[in-house]
């Protein structure tokens, strides 16, 4: 294995070509805002510590998107997923980028995530799209909490409600939209794939509730799931500037009510890594 101390030869952008410049894709829209603020917060942590290589676990981290980009700073890397086909892609996601030896997964769910992975064993946890599916989110948030060490980092990731409510409305479907509204889990109706759905306020209680200091609180894709794609590919620009647009909407509260997703970055008692 090579040597954990090693400085990190890269700072990538989840869905770009290069770090945080360069050319754009339209999956750097879906991750642009959650990774300015999970990198800002490792490379805190990581000053704190003195130490250049976090230990990060990754619930429900799927594939790699962000676990990937994570090692490539020079972090280790745990993924828990339910999934073995999405773990066989995370390992070769992983070997394609130079970073197996950096990134380990393991197969099962934030309900039994003490039965695969050590208890307080990690400076950095994210939880990205987990509490959606979860049967108990307060739980599965709270054995997030406790795989934290002392003064760890936690960036938690969830559907909001208005994001829905307003993409239902917009697309003509105003019965949907109404019963999202004003369904307890925030669905649309029984063909809705997303099991539940937050506001800022409710993340933020849960993230309270589990034993966290809340940071920030950023809405994400604010307005990237409702621009035409159309726009974005034929204006010179287009891209960059929508870009530039969600980064400065994400921090304003007026605009947490109408993201497509939450984020909030929380840390156990004593953090320092906060954006």
């Amino acid at each position: 294995m090579s040597d954990p101390m090693r400085p990190p030869v890269s700072r990538p952008h989840p869905g770009t070509a290069s770090p945080r410049s360069g050319s754009r894709s339209h999956a750097s829209l879906r991750t642009a805002v959650v990774w300015e603020v999970l990198q800002d917060a490792l490379d805190r942590k990581a000053e704190a510590t003195g130490r250049e290589s976090l230990d990060v676990l990754d619930t429900g981290g799927g594939s790699g998107k962000f676990a990937v980009p994570v090692a490539r700073l020079g972090h280790r890397v745990t993924v828990v997923d339910p999934s073995p086909n999405a773990l066989f892609a995370l390992e070769r996601r992983a070997a394609e980028a130079g970073v197996a030896d950096r990134v380990h997964g393991v197969q099962g769910d934030a309900h039994g995530l003490f039965d695969v992975i050590e208890r307080g064993g990690f400076d950095a946890v994210l939880c990205h799209g987990v509490l959606e599916y979860v049967d108990d989110p307060a739980e599965g948030l709270r054995n997030a909490v406790a795989a934290l060490r002392p003064e760890g980092v936690l960036s938690l990731l969830a559907a909001g409600l208005g994001g829905a409510v307003l993409a239902r409305a917009l697309a003509g479907r105003f019965t949907e939209a109404r019963h999202a509204l004003q369904d307890p889990e925030g669905r649309w109706g029984e063909g809705d794939p997303v099991p539940r759905r937050f506001t800022a306020e409710q993340l933020t209680a849960l993230a309270e509730g589990a034993g966290l200091t809340v940071r920030a609180v950023h809405g994400v894709r604010v307005f990237a799931d409702l621009v035409p794609g159309v726009l974005v590919d034929t204006e010179p620009g287009a891209l960059d500037a929508l870009l530039k647009l969600e980064a400065a909407a994400a921090e304003l509260p007026a605009f947490h009510s109408v993201a497509t997703q939450i984020h909030v970055l929380g840390e156990t008692a004593g953090g320092t890594a906060g954006a």
